[in-house]
């Protein structure tokens, strides 16, 4: 193994200063460079790579042929996290970004960095303070920037969203985009379309109401919101009660980055479970629009379609996960989603309509969906104070965390979990800012495994699986050098063959994986680089069960230097 450099080792202030200032501006990244980035895999312009959410790269200097000659080059220490009091926990689940030679990525606790992509050497970093008591259900995460217009654009834990300048990292723009003190937040990575920067809401554990904005990328101003739970007298209105306020605080948020077709000029947000999770009695109805995804008109915020994958969800089966766009030999324009409870869905992206839908994991007992769409609800917790077990939890068959889709192999890898829960409903009132859960959950300490799927979408066969000892909690990244890369969370970071899954390198990271590689090149050296820092992962669950205890890192691989 070569030598690498230690980046974020105690850089002295001398050196910060004379590094400072030397990032590109990114003036020139704009909505048409970011429609053309395929063509451009030098860079990672955009939070999946691609508006589509493939992640995947043309980039092939890394081989199957070679990987197994991958070496750090270098590590960039962002610092030691660990777990934080009450129910919030650490965790490095950012994508970074990279422009031009210079990477932008955001960590936990409000901070942001510019690096030097080569060395990784520190160029400039902020940090945006939040109150420390804030209402965070899953963990105090950020998962990524945007970049553009000269500028680099984050969320906040206290709800805002902000613009920094890209050269010096300071505040251009800062805008409220919820309420903190009801429970609101914001963990996602926005996404720059066009002139506007797209942003989706957290806290449905908290009963806030779910919603994706849409703000001006150069001043901050809003120029629409769509909610995601209807008021009354809306489209989808009459699948909530007819009376009492229970759509004011249903949830549906949109905590994960949506993806985007620029010729159909539509969003594909993915939105959250309803509230209170698990007491639907308090909720009748199928609870739009809830574990849905939703065809957002990207000028004007109205909503085209909708598809609900889970209605009246009493699991906690929130369906953010990423909308995978993709399209088939025939032509048809197609979308992918492997959800929580368990079953992977192929839709007609222009009309929402049932393409396919198969189940990608081994265990499903909460309910079954038939061939044409058809849900029936068998497990769930209805009487009060009785444990039911089901499969998958709450964590889900899929977490947040991302597949990725190669147009060589025709699959899609998706990381996989095969984890239960115990749920005992628990009825609770609604207070502002308090969990609005409607039960306890204890997941399932001794019975679970994890693995890659390779599944064809198209026919829903698997191909292939990596199986591993605990479930699979990082995105995978797939290349044109026949590659799957993903992180696992007792600290390995993994090669796969694409058309095989046989494994064929891995490196020790010293700490968990929850988080999204990312590669490309400078000066003509490919790298792949991926955040470590594993604070916490669902219920019930530390780093120490998995054996990977917390701390914050870049790494960057690439092939030694001749």
């Amino acid at each position: 193994m070569t030598d690498y450099v230690d980046a974020g080792a105690a850089i002295p202030q001398m050196q910060l200063s004379a590094v400072k200032g030397s990032a590109p501006a990114t003036g020139n990244v704009d909505h048409d460079r970011i429609l053309r980035a395929r063509t451009e895999p030098d860079n990672w312009l955009t939070y999946y790579g691609t508006f589509d959410g493939q992640r995947y790269s043309e980039l092939d200097q890394i081989s199957k042929d070679n990987v197994r000659r991958l070496s750090p080059a270098w590590v960039f220490q962002a610092g030691s996290t660990g777990m934080q009091a009450g129910a919030s926990t650490y965790s490095f689940e950012a994508s970074p970004l990279v422009v031009e030679g210079v990477m932008y990525v955001s960590g936990p606790d409000g901070r942001c960095w510019a690096l030097d992509a080569k060395t990784g050497a520190e160029l400039w970093r902020y940090k945006h303070a939040s109150p420390y008591d804030v209402s965070l259900c899953c963990g105090n995460v950020n998962r990524g920037v945007a970049v553009g217009h000269g500028k680099v654009y984050m969320a906040t834990l206290n709800a805002h969203v902000i613009a920094l300048d890209a050269t010096t990292g300071e505040m251009v723009w800062d805008t409220t985009a919820g309420d903190v003190r009801a429970g609101e937040s914001r963990t996602v990575a926005p996404l720059l379309v066009k002139d506007m920067v797209i942003v989706g809401s957290s806290g449905g554990e908290f009963g806030t109401r779910g919603c994706l904005d849409a703000f001006d990328a150069d001043t901050g101003e809003r120029r629409w919101r769509r909610y995601m739970i209807p008021k009354p007298g809306e489209p989808g209105s009459e699948t909530w009660p007819a009376d009492g306020d229970a759509w004011q605080r249903g949830g549906g948020n949109c905590w994960v980055t949506p993806t985007y077709d620029p010729e159909l000029e539509l969003l594909f947000p993915g939105t959250g479970n309803p509230a209170p999770d698990f007491d639907g009695a308090v909720r009748p109805g199928d609870n739009l629009y809830t574990d849905s995804v939703v065809a957002v008109d990207v000028n004007t915020g109205e909503i085209r379609w909708h598809y609900q994958f889970t209605p009246h969800d009493l699991w906690d089966y929130d369906s953010t996960m990423e909308n995978l766009l993709f399209d088939a030999p025939d032509g048809r324009k197609l979308l992918a989603h492997a959800d929580k409870n368990g079953y992977f869905f192929v839709l007609d992206r222009t009309n929402g309509e049932l393409v396919r839908v198969f189940p990608f994991c081994d265990r499903i007992t909460w309910g079954e969906i038939t061939p044409d769409g058809e849900v029936t609800a068998k497990i769930y917790p209805d009487e009060e104070g009785v444990p039911v077990h089901f499969w998958p939890g709450p964590a889900g068959a899929k977490e947040w965390t991302h597949m990725s889709y190669s147009p060589q192999t025709g699959l899609v890898y998706i990381p996989v979990q095969e984890v239960g829960a115990t749920a005992t409903r628990r009825r609770r009132e609604f207070k502002e800012s308090i969990p609005y859960w409607g039960a306890g959950v204890a997941v399932d300490l001794d019975d679970f495994y994890g693995f890659v799927s390779a599944v064809d979408p198209l026919t829903g066969e698997e191909k292939w699986r990596w199986r591993y000892e605990y479930p699979m909690t990082a995105s995978t990244l797939a290349t044109a050098g026949g590659l799957v890369f993903v992180g696992l969370a007792t600290g390995e970071f993994i090669a796969l063959d694409a058309a095989t899954g046989e494994k064929l390198w891995q490196f020790q990271c010293g700490s968990g994986h929850h988080s999204s590689p990312s590669t490309y090149t400078v000066d003509g050296r490919q790298y792949v680089v991926v955040p470590t820092g594993f604070g916490g992962w669902v219920e019930g669950f530390t780093p120490g069960l998995l054996g990977a205890a917390s701390g914050d890192s870049l790494f960057a691989f690439a092939l030694p230097e001749d």
